[in-house]
């Protein structure tokens, strides 16, 4: 295993399969957030690493994977405290984006994306809050998948913010994705086939990318048309994502806060100048006591996407807003960019459902993605979708498509 790439935080980390599955004689690699018997997690900070305790068992999502043949070779870096979407890390470095070597690989499951870009594991296993295992997917090109909030198992994980924290998982081949859900999404298996008739696209979402990012994605979703029903546009709020992005914020700070601001407090752990703020940031939402309006906002919002896609409908959004930012990028201009971001990825958060990014090709130089949220419990139905999709596209010899 190459050290080429700083994909990981370890590979002393070795744990076999413990039978025979379907996902007998593949690899993976996991997030360093998740407990694995005997480890200790960093969390991406070497204080959390100091104050941490040694795992008595392995998370439950970890153990299915071993259980259904597929071996672990390494815990892989984070951003600290999971709280980033960039992969820049002031103590261990930032991993290299494969597809992109000067540019940021995108996080905080960053490790784990760039372990499997650079093809040193067959998957990885990351956590998903705001964006961090569909944006370093996106930016390293890709697949990833964050599920239907609450489906997979959260136990023996590092929570960031629990209304939104999922556990999500990447590869460079559609039907392994959906080979991985089958084994973390067991309750979801006997779903039927894949019925979705009509194709939404988040008209401010598309609003928010270039005209060359747009032209590259619509002449895929055109494709695509042919396979549903309908194809039209869909306005998810009249005042903008931004205020959805608001809603998300005011949550995520609160229960960040709730989580980790006693242990901050206490041991005084050094973070980097952006995470420092964002903590910091995070502290003066929890103390304004101002989360219940956003509470009830989420439940509004979560209401009315889950009725809109209903049992057959598939959102189509950009994944990002852009391909990943150079390496070099910091202060106000990252913030406005993470800012911009979130106001796409926070769509999937604040209803909690099922999402999906695809390789969409390169702008740039560097890679962009894109994206389909399903209805609730669709999982393995999007998955299951994407790869069909991407096997009919590999028949026609189309080699021009993103799949």
């Amino acid at each position: 295993m190459t050290k080429q790439h700083n994909a990981f935080f370890t590979t002393a980390i070795q744990v076999p399969a413990q039978q025979k599955g379907i996902l007998s004689d593949l690899h993976f690699s996991v997030k360093d957030v998740f407990a694995v018997e005997g480890h200790t997690n960093s969390a991406g900070n070497p204080d959390w690493l100091r104050t941490g305790t040694v795992a008595e068992a392995t998370a439950p999502s970890i153990q299915q994977l071993l259980l259904a043949g597929a071996t672990l070779t390494g815990m892989t870096h984070t951003d600290e405290i999971m709280y980033s979407l960039n992969g820049q890390n002031a103590h261990y470095g930032t991993p290299i984006n494969p597809a992109a070597e000067d540019r940021i690989p995108g996080g905080s499951s960053s490790g784990a994306a760039v372990s499997v870009a650079s093809g040193e594991v067959d998957f990885s296993i990351g956590t998903d809050t705001g964006g961090s295992v569909r944006v370093p997917s996106s930016y390293c090109g890709i697949y990833g998948f964050r599920p239907t909030h609450g489906t997979v198992p959260i136990e023996g994980v590092i929570p960031l913010a629990k209304s939104f924290d999922t556990v999500g998982w990447m590869t460079r081949d559609p039907q392994l994705l959906e080979e991985v859900g089958r084994t973390l999404l067991p309750q979801l298996s006997n779903s039927p086939a894949a019925s979705f008739k009509r194709l939404l696209k988040v008209e401010e979402a598309w609003e928010m990318v270039s005209s060359a990012y747009k032209e590259q994605a619509f002449a895929v979703i055109d494709q695509l048309s042919e396979q549903f029903e309908q194809t039209t546009e869909a306005v998810l709020s009249n005042n903008g994502l931004e205020e959805w992005f608001n809603t998300f914020r005011t949550i995520q700070s609160t229960e960040i806060w709730k989580q980790h601001g006693e242990w901050i407090e206490r041991d005084q752990p050094v973070f980097g100048e952006a995470i420092a703020a964002r903590f910091n940031m995070a502290k003066q939402t929890f103390e304004k006591n101002i989360s219940e309006e956003a509470y009830e906002k989420m439940a509004s919002i979560s209401q009315y996407v889950r009725a809109l896609l209903a049992e057959d409908g598939l959102l189509v959004i950009p994944t990002t807003v852009g391909p990943a930012p150079y390496r070099d990028i910091q202060g106000e201009k990252d913030e406005e960019r993470r800012a911009l971001t979130m106001q796409v990825t926070c769509i999937a958060g604040l209803s909690g459902l099922p999402q999906v990014t695809i390789p969409l090709g390169k702008m740039e130089g560097a890679p962009v993605g894109l994206s389909f949220i399903a209805g609730a419990n669709k999982d393995l139905e999007l998955l299951k979708w994407v790869s069909e999709w991407a096997l009919l596209e590999r028949k026609a010899g189309q080699e021009a498509s993103p799949l």
